[in-house]
């Protein structure tokens, strides 16, 4: 009888270590912004905009000063992010859309030769969710579910409309899809996300998840509750008074999430990161991307350096900023190698597991360059140096540490810059593969448009 219940409780010791082990792996959520201008948060000097909860992450952890993407628009940079590997290299490197003459509509969404890192998760042991916009292929191979989510709440396109969805709706007014239950009727979309964050938090506090908080704001179509819109009366502009309590309301959800990681006593075992897909499109949502040049859409700083944060409560310093460059390829490389898995020749990420740097057992920088390729631009970053190719004129060099709004362009008092940085950019370019899908050629004379236009470049009262 002794000898049982010896073998009894070490069994149930076992058990319990097993159980502790589980729940040793930290948890993992992005919490993604969609088309956010830099400027639009009070933490990076927003006069209009109060943004607490997101200023309260980064005041709990990290703020990096030089944080960018993969892509200056959405398909493109949620491809790199959620594979860490540059978008380009497999042929992402165009926003979804229509299946243009000459292209197969059996590749338009993300090539099924990419693994993300919601399967990578899986495989280690990860409950894994979505909540909210996918745009990375609608067909039912490119669909979440088949690309390691276990659970989703959102719908496959690039956006949705705030207030309705319609039973046979196409477009932003398509039906919610969901896998774990009925989903209810939309009241603010915003909030509806924010509701199902949560939920998937209590449902999963006792196993380690990922969670993909995919928000569609500040986003088109513009449109904000009353009672939002009430708090930014005073701004003039109406699309911009809309944008305005858009990204509050962004910011209201950004703070729930956080208060459930409390409530749950989640929050000194869960690693949060907040960023944005990619730069605001000025042009058409009224945000501002101030100090930088640009917007979503084309590759001077304005698309593509973005609101970059990452908190661990306990383990990353708070209040603390970063200055060296990062990308958002490196948020996949981290969370797999914290979560116990080994980078291969068949698991390889073009991004870099950063904790190592933040904590100081890696010294120098975790990137020495970062190369960018959309439709008619490219672009390269190395250093301080950084240098656009567009189609139609010379070559653009900004020297970043003296010029962060990109009003000076060098390249003609810099050859010996301008011609290394053409080539290593050139000879990187031309051995990536052919796009696998492609959007339709009106986009590109207007990006390259996008690069004559003059943006605001301080913050507003």
């Amino acid at each position: 009888m002794k000898n049982k219940l010896t073998i009894l409780l070490c069994l149930f010791c076992l058990a319990g270590n097993v159980l502790v082990a589980q729940n040793s792996k930290p948890n993992f959520i992005i919490i993604l912004a969609d088309d956010l201008g830099f400027a639009d948060l009070s933490l990076n000097g927003s006069k209009q905009i109060a943004t607490p909860h997101i200023d309260k992450l980064a005041e709990g952890g990290i703020n990096f000063t030089n944080g960018y993407v993969s892509g200056p628009v959405c398909s493109p940079s949620r491809a790199g992010l959620l594979t860490g590997r540059n978008q380009v290299t497999f042929g992402h490197d165009n926003n979804l859309s229509g299946v243009q003459p000459g292209f197969d509509i059996r590749y338009n969404g993300l090539p099924l030769t990419e693994t993300t890192i919601a399967t990578c998760l899986k495989k280690l042991g990860y409950v894994t969710g979505l909540i909210g916009k996918w745009h990375l292929g609608e067909a039912h191979k490119f669909h979440p579910l088949q690309r390691g989510f276990d659970e989703m709440w959102g719908y496959t396109g690039g956006g949705h409309d705030y207030f309705t969805s319609e039973p046979d709706g196409k477009g932003y007014k398509c039906p919610i899809e969901c896998n774990y239950k009925t989903p209810q009727s939309i009241t603010y979309i915003t909030d509806d996300k924010g509701d199902e964050c949560v939920d998937f938090i209590k449902r999963h506090k006792n196993e380690p998840f990922f969670l993909f908080a995919s928000f569609n704001a500040p986003h088109a179509p513009m449109q904000a509750t009353e009672a939002d819109l009430q708090l930014f009366k005073h701004v003039k502009d109406e699309k911009r008074r809309k944008y305005c309590a858009m990204v509050h309301r962004l910011d209201v959800n950004v703070g729930r999430i956080m208060d459930a990681l409390g409530r749950e006593g989640l929050a000194e075992n869960t690693l949060v990161v907040f960023l944005s897909d990619n730069g605001g499109p000025c042009d058409s949502n009224a945000s501002i991307n101030a100090p930088f040049n640009g917007q979503k859409g084309i590759l001077l700083e304005g698309g593509i350096h973005v609101p970059f944060i990452m908190a661990w409560k306990g383990k990353l310093k708070a209040g603390t900023t970063y200055e060296n460059p990062v990308i958002s390829l490196d948020f996949a490389a981290t969370f797999f190698e914290l979560a116990g898995g080994e980078v291969t020749g068949e698991v390889k990420f073009d991004g870099v597991n950063l904790m190592p740097y933040l904590l100081g057992a890696s010294s120098g920088h975790p990137h020495e360059s970062f190369n960018w390729r959309f439709t008619i631009s490219a672009a390269i970053r190395e250093g301080n140096w950084k240098l656009v190719r567009l189609p139609d004129r010379l070559p653009l060099l900004f020297d970043l540490s003296k010029d962060i709004s990109e009003q000076n362009n060098v390249a003609l008092q810099n050859l010996e810059v301008t011609e290394s940085l053409l080539k290593k950019l050139g000879e990187w370019d031309v051995m990536q593969p052919h796009p696998v899908f492609l959007e339709g050629a009106v986009w590109k004379a207007r990006q390259l448009k996008l690069y004559d236009n003059k943006y605001t470049l301080i913050q507003p009262d």
